[in-house]
């Protein structure tokens, strides 16, 4: 999945990366939707069991949490071409949709407990913890995006650096929810 994508991951491929028959594999996982499901359910593991950084509290580990998304690594870019190039599956099957939204919920979660440890810290100015975690995600979701179209132009320090920046720009502002659409400082 990680060099053909959601479109390259059919049964008759995986069989033939695995040395296999088509109906042997087709005995394991009847369907390309259970093959997928199979698929995803052990990258998630995989993801939750990879070392993890844990360099501090507050805002350190907000900033770890981050880094650890984006495609620094070469095992981080295979994990994030793989889910990225799985939205579209998981965008027309309900139940994928389901879960994707669970998996993302659950990261904002994790995410709006830092940012409420470094507004304990005084390292955040104060604001809706889940408000500013969601914002974060966007964010590096995004740049986790980027990255992957343009490698060239967001290797790892440049994603690094763009992630310190957002992390700044964080810092300086006061409650981002009082921010208002017609803020002539640009809002969020």
């Amino acid at each position: 999945m990680a060099t053909r994508g959601f479109a390259g991951l059919t049964l008759r491929a995986v069989a033939a990366e695995l040395g296999a028959t088509t109906g042997l594999l087709t005995h394991y996982f009847p369907t390309k939707n259970a093959l997928v499901a199979y698929a995803l359910d052990l990258l998630e593991q995989r993801t939750i069991s990879r070392p993890r950084r844990h360099t501090g509290e507050g805002l350190a580990a907000l900033r770890d949490a981050l880094l650890d998304i984006l495609p620094l690594t070469p095992e981080a870019i295979d994990s994030n071409r793989i889910w990225v190039s799985s939205w579209d599956a998981a965008l027309s099957d309900p139940a994928l949709s389901t879960d994707y939204a669970r998996k993302y919920a659950q990261s904002r979660n994790g995410l709006s407990e830092r940012v409420a440890a470094a507004q304990k810290l005084g390292e955040l100015p104060p604001g809706d913890p889940a408000h500013i975690a969601a914002g974060a995600q966007f964010f590096v979701l995004g740049l986790v995006v980027q990255a992957l179209f343009d490698p060239a132009a967001f290797p790892p320090q440049r994603q690094v650096e763009l992630l310190d920046d957002y992390l700044a720009t964080l810092t300086a502002r006061t409650d981002p929810t009082t921010i208002t659409r017609d803020d002539p400082g640009g809002g969020l």
